[in-house]
């Protein structure tokens, strides 16, 4: 299956499926920065949007262990940029219905929780297309390293993703059932 296809596929399953029950497990994201031995605490996330894996109650449970939650903002020229956002403060809906944060701190994440329609076991992922987050990752490993974390429900996981020279691969993917590496 080409990636277009992939993602119709995983969409319809997404939207019937019932996820109300997932709960993201914090033990797996807290096991991952030791791990790392990540020293900033500067965790940047995504708000779920259609059907997406919810971490908001993650992003509380973070912030109770002091770090900082930064979240995307797409700017006029298609180029996405993370900043601070509490878990207690508002947000404002884009062009794209997605919300985001209304602050103007601009920080680089340590970790990026990364949102996806599929990956397989050697972590390649499919976004929505639109290579927001690709052209992101590209532009922050320039500057420093990240840890690149995938949220997924178990039935996200496809047996092969073609990808090209713009995709860029993830370090861990997270399911409600285990944390894959």
């Amino acid at each position: 299956m080409n990636k277009s296809q992939i993602r119709k596929k995983i969409f319809k399953i997404r939207k019937q499926a019932s996820l109300k029950k997932f709960n993201l497990n914090l033990n797996y994201i807290l096991g991952i920065l030791k791990k790392e031995r990540i020293k900033g605490k500067i965790i940047g996330g995504y708000y779920p949007y259609n059907y997406e894996i919810n971490a908001l109650k993650l992003f509380k449970d973070l912030e109770k262990k002091n770090y900082k939650i930064m979240l995307p903002r797409i700017n006029d020229k298609a180029q996405m940029n993370f900043f601070y956002w509490s878990t207690k403060e508002p947000l404002q809906v884009n062009k794209f219905g997605i919300p985001e944060p209304i602050s103007n701190v601009k920080k680089y994440p340590n970790i990026l929780l990364v949102p996806l329609v599929a990956f397989d076991k050697d972590l390649n992922r499919i976004g929505y297309g639109g290579g927001f987050y690709d052209r992101y990752i590209r532009k922050i490993k320039k500057r420093k390293k990240i840890i690149l974390i995938g949220l997924a429900y178990s039935f996200q996981k496809v047996k092969k993703i073609r990808t090209n020279r713009y995709d860029m691969k993830l370090d861990y993917v997270v399911t409600e059932k285990k944390l894959l590496k």
